[in-house]
């Protein structure tokens, strides 16, 4: 139930959606001064929303940001890749990769260069129409097609969201190592939420963080002042974490 509420929830406070509604709002509305602070109000909150400037600032606030590949002394156990950036096409013989697909090539890396002896996926299905494509074992696949041996893979392809990829990855790792030594490899902006699951869970883990939403500062004229379509994503995700996070934090799950 959590799952189909959160997924409603998030439609809701999709920022386009406040925009379209608005929108029709004003088109509908008899009263010409209804009508017209309506119209205004859809374009104050259209470009809100669509300014790049404005989005990377809060964008940044949030996003955590850690240790980068240099500064990583330790070599680890495993890497836990946190899924959520791929689809599989099956018509196509392909992985239909996404703007999370950092998270895999960091876990890739990491693995490749020694600073981690496994790479753990950890996603089962996030969707509601499409519950049994489960996003870890067509990466599984993915990763034995590239020349990884399944002896380094762990596959974790049950959890529906991130408290399931803690909890779940717990189960599994708790039997298989004893005071392990793990990287959660994730997002920046879904880094904050997902330490704190595992943590709940009982799995001490070193933040990686990758795929930045929000890079260094800039001050051109087309930063800071048109609209771009990516800033409604961006704020999408952005407030999928801030309500994910209270909502973690108001059931108990961090």
């Amino acid at each position: 139930m959590f799952f189909v509420l959160s997924k409603i929830l998030l439609f809701l406070t999709t920022p386009i959606i406040w925009v379209f509604v608005l929108l029709l709002l004003g088109l509908r509305a008899k009263n010409p001064i209804k009508k017209k602070k309506l119209l205004w109000t859809t374009v104050i909150i259209f470009y809100f929303f669509s300014n790049p400037f404005i989005t990377d600032e809060f964008v940044r606030l949030y996003e955590e940001r850690n240790q980068t590949y240099s500064e990583l002394t330790d070599t680890y156990d495993v890497a836990i890749v946190l899924g959520g950036f791929s689809e599989n096409d099956p018509t196509q013989e392909l992985v239909q990769f996404h703007s999370s697909t950092d998270r895999l090539m960091a876990g890739i890396k990491l693995y490749k260069t020694g600073r981690t002896k496994k790479i753990m996926i950890s996603s089962g299905s996030g969707k509601l129409m499409n519950p049994n494509e489960r996003e870890a074992l067509f990466i599984n696949d993915y990763l034995l097609s590239i020349g990884i041996p399944a002896t380094d893979i762990i596959i974790e392809s049950e959890s529906k969201n991130t408290r399931e990829n803690a909890v779940k990855s717990a189960e599994i790792l708790n039997e298989k190592y004893t005071d392990g030594n793990f990287l959660l490899v994730t997002s920046a902006i879904h880094m904050p939420r997902a330490k704190r699951c595992f943590k709940k869970a009982g799995i001490t883990v070193t933040p990686f963080s990758v795929d930045q939403q929000a890079g260094p500062r800039k001050y051109t004229i087309d930063h800071l002042f048109i609209p771009n379509v990516e800033s409604f994503k961006r704020w999408q995700q952005l407030i999928k974490e801030w309500l994910g996070f209270i909502a973690y934090k108001m059931t108990g799950y961090i």
